[in-house]
């Protein structure tokens, strides 16, 4: 599969476009895309490098990987565009609009269109993303390798149920606006304090991506990497005990359970 073509380029399909390129394994002449504000698509492809589409249909007509990256309730026009289902035809297909997993699509597409539902999110523009892909698909063995190597340069890969995708976007697909409020928030409070106030992004960001790599890398229970910070009578434990008493825990979990039930 080495052309690939998007429907739809809002900023998830961007994040996506830009990581893949990245990679190399991906060449800009072998990708395109279509969007409605055809100007601004112009800007985007000129930005990335991908090529500008006229239609859904050109894109999936030079296309042997099409990429459905378009609002959910704009999936059933896509598709009802004349020629688009029949062009769809023994072509594999991604879904990563949230909601359309493998049994939506199915009366909708030709039985030979071969699908995958995924749900990416934004950090695959800097190959850290998380890709949870539906236990079901119908790709050939060839294709699920091929997509899964692309996805895994770009970051990690989960396979769920369909059934738990719905909690499994709300950590991850959610996620990075949760971390961005935890992070501007202990920047405000290192400001406050008179740290710059590009210092103290900084200082956040990367204490962020350095113990999410530690955990992943040591393999250690998050409360065993908390414990070993936490001194008796130390500074560490007086902020972990005015989280506690904040309810940082309950708010984090609130937060999941609020994204997963909108999830649909």
């Amino acid at each position: 599969m080495n052309k690939i073509g998007f429907i739809g380029m809002g900023n998830m399909a961007m994040a996506l476009a830009a990581g893949f390129l990245e990679t190399g394994r991906v060449q800009a002449e072998n990708m395109c895309a279509f969007a409605p504000n055809q100007e601004k698509l112009r800007q985007n492809a000129q930005a990335v490098g991908f090529s500008a589409c006229p239609s859904a249909l050109a894109v999936v007509q030079k296309s042997d990987l099409v990429i459905m990256a378009c609002k959910p309730y704009q999936i059933e026009g896509v598709l009802a565009e004349p020629g688009v289902r029949e062009a769809l035809a023994e072509k594999a297909m991604v879904s990563v609009a949230i909601g359309w997993d493998f049994e939506r699509y199915a009366p909708l597409l030709d039985s030979s269109t071969r699908l995958q539902y995924i749900l990416p999110n934004t950090p695959v523009q800097v190959g850290e993303g998380v890709f949870l892909l539906e236990d079901r698909s119908s790709l050939t063995n060839e294709e699920q390798r091929w997509l899964e190597d692309l996805l895994g340069a770009c970051g990690t890969v989960v396979k769920l149920p369909a059934d738990l995708i719905s909690a499994g976007s709300a950590v991850s697909g959610c996620g990075p606006a949760f971390i961005s409020m935890m992070m501007e928030a202990m920047a405000d409070a290192a400001v406050k304090h008179g740290i710059r106030r590009e210092d103290a992004y900084r200082l956040v960001a990367q204490t962020v991506i350095g113990t999410g790599r530690l955990m992943l890398e040591s393999g250690e229970h998050p409360g065993v990497m908390k414990d070993a910070v936490c001194s008796p009578g130390g500074t560490t434990i007086r902020g972990v005990a005015a989280l506690e008493h904040a309810g940082m825990r309950a708010a984090f979990m609130d937060a999941v359970d609020a994204a997963s039930g909108s999830i649909k």
